[in-house]
Parts: C-alpha cells; structure tokens; sequence
C-alpha cells in the first residue's frame, strides 16, 4: 500500500459521493440548517401585522395603546431572543455531541424547534405575545445547537477532497430558509394579517422530517472509533458512507489522529483556552465568527425592509425587492459549494470580506446622496446585492467548514462551542442594536460594518492557512509551527502500521 511520506501513514483513496453521504447530508441540513434561515428572516415582512397584534392584546389588557417606545423595545426583543437563545444552545454543543454524539444531537435538538412552532402558532388564539418572544428564545437553541452541530457532523462524514464543499451545504440551506420566508412573508402568500402565525409554525415540520429518516443513517465514523472506542461500528458506518468495503486506510488515518491527542484527553472550554498548541486557531475561529456576524449581514435580513424603504423603494415593491435578494444569496452559496475545493477556503474569504467592506462603504454613500439624485435608490439596492453576494462566498459559509478543519476530535466540540458562543453573542448584538444605531447615525452605520470587514480581512490575510484538501492532522501540523510547539507523530507509526 502507498505510503504518504509527511506522516507515513497509508494513503487515503479520494472520496466520492455516494447515496448514503448525499441523503444523509441532505436530511441533516434541511431538518436543521434550514430552520436557522427560516426563523432569521421569518418575522421580517409579518413584522407590521405582528406589533399591530401585540398593541392590540396591550390595548386589551389596559385599555390604552401601547407607548411607541415599550413597541420598539418589545419588537427588538422578538427579534434579538433568537440569537440569543443561539447563545444558550451553542453553550450546550459540546456536552451533548459528547453524549448523544452528532446524530444523536441533531435528533434530540428537534425538541427546541417542536415546542415553539406549536408555540408560535397558537400566539394569536390565546393572545399572548410574549409567548412569541419565549418560542423565539427557545426556536434559537436550536439553531444555536444545529449551526455547530450539523457542520461538524458533514465534515466527520466527509472525506477529505469533499469536506469543503459538504460543508458549505448548512450555509446553502440556511440561504433556501431565508428564501423560504421571504417567499411565504408575500402579502398575497403568508405575511399579511390572517397567515403571520402558520407562517412562524412552519418551522416545525423540517423537524419533524428529520426526526423520522435521520435515524435511519449512520452517527460519524470519527466519533464511534474516537470518542467512543467503538472500531466495529465505525468501520460499518465508513463502508456505508463510501459505498465500498475497501476503508482500511482511512480507518488507520483517524487511528494515528487517536494515538496522537490521548494525552490530552477530551478537552473542555477552559483546558482549550490554556492549550498553547491550539491558541493561534482558537484566535482565529473567533476573529472569523466576530467578522461573519459584526460585518452586518443580518443587520439586512432582520431589517431588509427598513433598509429598502430608506432606500427610496416603494412600500409595494420591497417584499419582491426582498426575495430577489434571498434567490441571489441562494444562488451565489450554491456556487461556492462547488468552486470551494477548486479556489480554497482563504481565497474565498478574503474576496468576500473584501466585496462586503466596498459594498459597505457605497451604500453609505449612496444612502447619504439619495435625497438630491433620483436613481440614488437603485444604487443602494445594488450595493445591498453586492454585499449578499459578497458574503455568500466567503464570511457566511467557509468559518463553518474552516473551524471543523483547524480542530481535532477531541478538541473539536469546546472549539465549535467557543465558535457559536461569539457567533450568536455578535449575532445577537447586531440585532438588538441595528435599529438603534439606524436611528442615531443613519446611513452611517454601514461605515461601522465596512471597518470590521476590512480588519478581519486583514488579520485572515496574515493568518489564516489554507486548508483545502488537507488531512486534520495536516492542518494541525500548519498551526504547530505558527504556535511555536511540536507534534511527533512519528514515533507512534510503527505501533500503529504494526496493528492494521
């Protein structure tokens, strides 16, 4: 058998895509990334209808119209519980993927989509808003769990040669939701004053499909052999995953991974926070999630419609404006699943972030002009295009991908853990402060998103590696030397070639 010189261990055959990974990946991502899409932009175009419905159940309980002011507190409240309910769920990644493992974790995070649709559904009948605001809060764990959950489990699944592009698949997903609800949230669909709560309980039926035909594929083949010590059922799993029996070579890949990181055991938030050998990408996941998420991009979608009236778009004309926007961003991620492996990770971060910061600093120019020139407006509407297509490259999906490659098994659960905790927490941030900000500095705002592009752009620029088509173990031999520590593995070879 080949030998891989560098780490001489047997050479991996290139994977393909077989039956079971396309279904599997399939299944897992529309039965959890697609409801993180979906119940980020869900209230957008309802969002008249539904404080309409909480100043008219306030006017009923008290008998006075609700203060302008308790209104936009209340609203930025439904909109902010989401991802901060991201934020408790991120904190429960690691204890669960260790428990229940990858697949067991998606199954049991349908709970937290479940309870809140009926929630979310039954808000009108028994005049309750703040039962939409509890749902919101409860509906965010479970994309706090499936936005970290769902990447790792696509990238143990993955062979090398695919990893980047399965793992771009969540983010495409979470693009096909945002669509979803912006489709539904027409006024002639969903989003008027009789259809805005079925439009929120929607959300529960991609669960439910996944609660019935994710069972029926296998739990990743890393975490059975690693974690588990279960060789006989990872080995099953890797034979259905790659359509052949022939897996030996990638089994004696994650048995030297094993060997490799025993001493350091499972690793917790706080023993990863102190690992000198993982410090250079712990950096970097969070200065990529702070960029993803404080660059602005969800300050467009929970907003989109405030920003298109800003703009000078006619009231009529926003919500087809809106979904033309969503159909964009669903058609650029879909290309960047397929040139990922081609391109790289970094190259596609580095032209997102850098498409975002000048789409940025245009629309606020734009913004600012668009009182004294007439088609200032369609300029706006284009810079807005450019950004969604900017970030659908690169910022939204590669931090996914790149954070289940900088990290091996044991350390990978506290690091997605680490990683959804900033994602949500900026998440969060930008959408309780966005309007706000919109109301105090107007069509400056942008200038604040376009300089934290520009950084982040900078610092992966200096330090983040590429990482296409490399072994786990690869990648960690990348940061060893940036962290100024050694990893011998070869010492352990003969042990290990000795045992297959």
């Amino acid at each position: 058998m080949a030998e891989n010189e560098e780490w001489g261990k047997p050479a991996v055959r290139r994977g393909r895509l077989t039956v079971v990974l396309v279904l599997a990946t399939l299944i897992s991502a529309f039965g959890s990334s697609f409801q993180y899409g979906y119940n980020v932009a869900v209230i957008n175009s309802p969002s008249p209808f539904m404080q309409q419905f909480y100043n008219t159940t306030y006017m009923e309980r008290y008998g006075s119209p609700m203060e302008e002011n308790l209104l936009t507190l209340l609203w930025s409240l439904s909109v902010s519980m989401y991802p901060l309910g991201g934020f408790f769920g991120s904190l429960m990644v690691a204890p669960l993927v260790n428990k229940l493992g990858r697949k067991g974790t998606l199954l049991f995070n349908n709970i937290f989509s479940i309870v809140p649709a009926v929630m979310m559904g039954v808000s009108e009948i028994a005049k309750t808003y703040e039962i939409i605001i509890v749902a919101r809060f409860i509906v965010g764990i479970c994309a706090g769990l499936s936005s970290n959950v769902v990447p790792m489990y696509l990238g143990e699944l993955s062979p090398k040669n695919l990893r980047g592009a399965l793992g771009i698949i969540p983010q495409l997903f979470i693009t096909i939701g945002i669509l979803s609800a912006q489709v539904l949230g027409i006024r002639n669909i969903l989003g008027n004053s009789t259809g805005w709560t079925l439009m929120l309980g929607l959300t529960g039926i991609p669960a439910m499909i996944e609660l019935l035909l994710l069972p029926f594929f296998p739990e990743s083949p890393r975490y059975m052999l690693i974690q588990r010590g279960d060789e006989k059922t990872a080995k099953k799993a890797l034979q259905r995953l790659r359509g052949s029996n022939d897996v030996d070579a990638e089994l004696s890949e994650m048995r030297l991974e094993d060997q490799s990181e025993r001493a350091d055991g499972r690793l917790s938030v706080l023993s990863l926070l102190s690992q000198r050998s993982l410090r250079w990408q712990l950096i970097s996941i969070i200065a990529m999630n702070m960029g993803q998420q404080l660059s602005g991009v969800n300050a467009i979608y929970y907003y989109a419609d405030s920003i298109y009236a800003t703009a000078g778009v006619k009231q009529s004309d926003i919500q087809y404006v809106t979904v033309g926007t969503g159909a964009v961003n669903v058609f650029m991620t879909m290309a960047a699943v397929f040139i990922v492996e081609a391109s790289g990770r970094r190259l596609l971060l580095l032209c997102g972030f850098g498409i975002c910061c000048g789409a940025c600093v245009l629309l606020t120019v734009a913004l600012t002009f668009q009182e004294s020139v007439t088609w200032m407006p369609y300029i706006s509407i284009t810079c807005v295009i450019i950004y969604v297509i900017g970030h659908a490259i690169g910022p939204s999906p590669i931090p996914y991908v790149v954070t289940t490659e900088m990290f091996r098994q044991s350390a990978r659960p506290a690091a997605f853990m680490v990683a959804g905790s900033v994602h949500w927490l900026s998440n969060f941030t930008v959408g309780l402060i966005f309007p706000f900000l919109e109301v105090s500095l107007g069509s400056y705002s942008f200038i604040i998103f376009s300089f934290i592009c520009l950084v982040t752009l900078i610092y992966i620029w200096l330090v983040v590696p590429e990482t296409k088509n490399k072994t786990f173990l690869e990648i960690c031999q990348i940061f060893a030397k940036r962290n100024n520590v050694e990893i011998k593995l070869e010492e352990r070879k003969s042990s290990l070639l000795g045992g297959l």
